[in-house]
């Protein structure tokens, strides 16, 4: 029962119903990290309340919002690496085409597509009217995802069900590692998986980059920016496992202020990159100019 309610209210998030999305004009920004290109492909801006919080106190929300509503967005990210043309989620397909348009990337020139996890608002692109919308791309998930998204029936499941079997000739499951491992293996060239589990249980964060020239694609480590950085203690209702969600998303906090490792978010508004420093008791974020 309670996986089916948060499932209904992932859909009622992710239907928009409340959620104010403004026509904008930017859906693009790009950022260089080391020889790869990170780029920002928006799918909306808009303006969310916070009903769907958990554990957020009457003091937090007068500090945080004040009117109530926090931006918010959809994004995925476009890398280009000297080899490959990587996607990292697809957003909800809503503007994913038009976004490639613009930057003059053909849909099979995408080589690789990283998923974060298998909610609609991110595998929402890579099928349309049943049909693979990306035929020369391999779709790396992880494991734990891909158990988790075939063991059940209806809503949700159905749809990662579906994107599974259509790329099942493509798809690589694999592990990821902790941001405590040694091992860091790449999962393809430039890029590292970091399991991040609690939102869902195959959550997985993606290092781009390597050395000092590194960013942290977070996927829904975070969804309300302005109240979750400065208090990571916050859930929302539609993680599958909110306390494991926090402990994950407290840990990668450390991780990427520590190390200054700019990050970019599927629900971090434009441009959807910054970095996260240390503060009191919890953190701040500025976004990247």
């Amino acid at each position: 029962m309670k996986i089916l309610l948060r499932l209904a209210l992932v859909s009622m998030l992710f239907s928009f119903t409340n959620l104010s999305f403004a026509q904008e004009t930017e859906s693009v920004f790009s950022s260089m990290v080391g020889d790869c290109e990170v780029i920002l492909l928006s799918d909306g801006q808009g303006q969310a309340n916070t009903e769907f919080l958990i554990g957020v106190t009457a003091e937090m929300l007068k500090e945080c919002v004040p009117s109530g509503t926090f931006p918010i967005a959809v994004n995925a990210f476009l890398v280009k690496t000297p080899e490959k043309n990587i996607l990292i989620d697809t957003g909800n397909g809503a503007k994913l085409f038009e976004n490639l348009s613009e930057v003059n990337v053909n849909p099979l020139e995408i080589d690789a597509i990283l998923i974060t996890h298998m909610h609609f608002d991110h595998i929402g692109g890579l099928l349309a009217n049943g049909e693979v919308m990306f035929p020369n791309a391999e779709l790396y998930t992880a494991q734990a995802e891909h158990d988790y998204w075939t063991s059940g029936e209806g809503g949700g499941f159905d749809l990662a069900r579906t994107v599974i079997n259509a790329y099942k000739d493509k798809l690589i499951l694999f592990e990821g590692v902790s941001l405590d491992d040694e091992d860091t293996k790449e999962l393809i060239h430039s890029v590292v998986a970091i399991s991040t589990p609690g939102h869902t249980p195959g959550h997985t964060m993606y290092i781009i980059g390597s050395g000092d020239n590194q960013m942290m694609v977070w996927g829904d480590l975070i969804h309300a920016m302005a109240v979750q950085v400065p208090y990571p203690q916050v859930a929302v209702t539609y993680d599958v496992d909110p306390k494991q969600a926090v402990k994950s998303r407290e840990k990668a906090m450390e991780y990427i202020s520590k190390n200054n490792v700019p990050i970019a978010g599927m629900h971090t508004p434009f441009p959807g990159m910054g970095k996260i420093k240390s503060e009191g008791t919890g953190y701040i974020f500025e976004e990247i100019k």
